[in-house]
């Protein structure tokens, strides 16, 4: 029994925080705060995962109370109540970050990952809870594995594609100047991670009752192809940018703020290797200025956007000068290594 829980855990959580990891590295350029992350990841493990079990579980009693049916307490909690209340708990994890480290909230991309890693959280321990009291208590080891499988590998994305949309709504909140879009993205990105999370809890069920395995590949099916969408956003958001990226760093070559080897290793990840690679060939202690420059300049270049099209709100442009004089300091300690890099990949 003990082993069973331990395993249950490990399961639970291992590939969320490899999950996690992998949202952080998709973060090219501005990478977030660790402890910003850590804390994202928590709240949903935590206080989100354990505020929806007491909720959802205090709300399907009453159900049950009030009709003496068990399938309409599944159904009202599955369908109704669970997508209400999860979504609001892992949503208030992004919107403290919004509110109290909106300097960290840039782009559309950090509502995603901060989305993500929540909700990452919330699904390590809603598995690991799973995978223990409905796959090994009902089916021994055979059920531990078999739930493990469909947690991990059939619907281990489902939770972070429905609070992506509130995080995208936050986002759109933030780089954008319409007071329309400012109060509506939110509400907007928050029902539809509500009603897209309804959907799959109430269709899958739906098809495995009826169909078994086939079913259940069938939802499986389904989940996979939104988060495919959500997958080629991702990616043109990446490349958005980096086209930022581009734009507001050119003139800082101009400004000999940075060099040319520089910006070619800040806006691209190819030349950023080979930039690492050189400083780790003369100097391992320097190493780790290379992420300092990177993060710094992309530090400048989203704050010289958000300056470009919202003014000076929250300090901008304090922000751009300190940050600007910081990567110069940066930038001078580096140029003995700017041996000329390739024009092109």
């Amino acid at each position: 029994m003990i082993t069973a829980l331990l395993i249950s855990v490990i399961l639970g959580y291992l590939p969320m925080i490899v999950f996690s990891y992998a949202i952080y590295w998709l973060d090219r350029y501005e990478k977030e705060p660790l402890p910003l992350l850590l804390f994202s990841f928590l709240w949903g493990a935590v206080i989100a995962a354990m505020a929806a079990f007491v909720i959802n579980s205090l709300l399907g009693a009453g159900v049950y109370w009030l009709t003496n049916s068990t399938g309409a307490a599944t159904f009202s909690v599955s369908s109704i109540f669970a997508p209400i209340i999860e979504e609001i708990f892992k949503g208030i994890a992004v919107l403290i970050v919004f509110l109290f480290f909106r300097s960290e909230f840039d782009s559309v991309l950090d509502g995603i990952i901060y989305a993500a890693v929540t909700a990452l959280g919330f699904a390590a321990t809603e598995n690991a809870y799973y995978i223990f009291s409905m796959g090994y208590a009902a089916g021994g080891w055979q059920g531990l594995f078999q739930l493990a499988f469909i947690r991990i590998v059939l619907v281990g994305w489902q939770h972070p594609f429905y609070t992506a949309f509130f995080g995208i709504g936050l986002a759109l909140a933030r780089t954008q100047k319409s007071h329309f879009i400012k109060f509506f993205a939110p509400l907007g990105g928050l029902m539809l991670a509500i009603i897209s999370h309804s959907l799959h809890n109430t269709i899958s069920p739906f098809l495995i009752y009826n169909a078994g395995w086939q079913g259940m590949l069938r939802a499986s099916q389904l989940d996979w192809l939104g988060w495919g969408f959500m997958l080629i956003f991702i990616i043109f958001m990446i490349q958005h940018e980096e086209t930022i990226m581009k734009t507001h760093l050119m003139k800082e070559i101009e400004h000999n703020i940075i060099t040319q080897n520089q910006y070619l290793a800040v806006v691209s990840h190819y030349h950023r290797k080979l930039l690492k690679a050189t400083v780790l060939q003369q100097e391992k202690s320097s190493r780790k200025l290379v992420a300092e420059l990177c993060q710094l300049s992309a530090e400048l270049a989203h704050k010289k956007h958000q300056y470009l099209h919202h003014g000076n709100e929250q300090r901008n442009l304090e922000i751009i000068q300190d940050t600007r004089k910081r990567l110069f300091v940066l930038s001078q300690q580096l140029r003995k290594y700017d041996a000329p890099l390739p024009a092109s990949e």
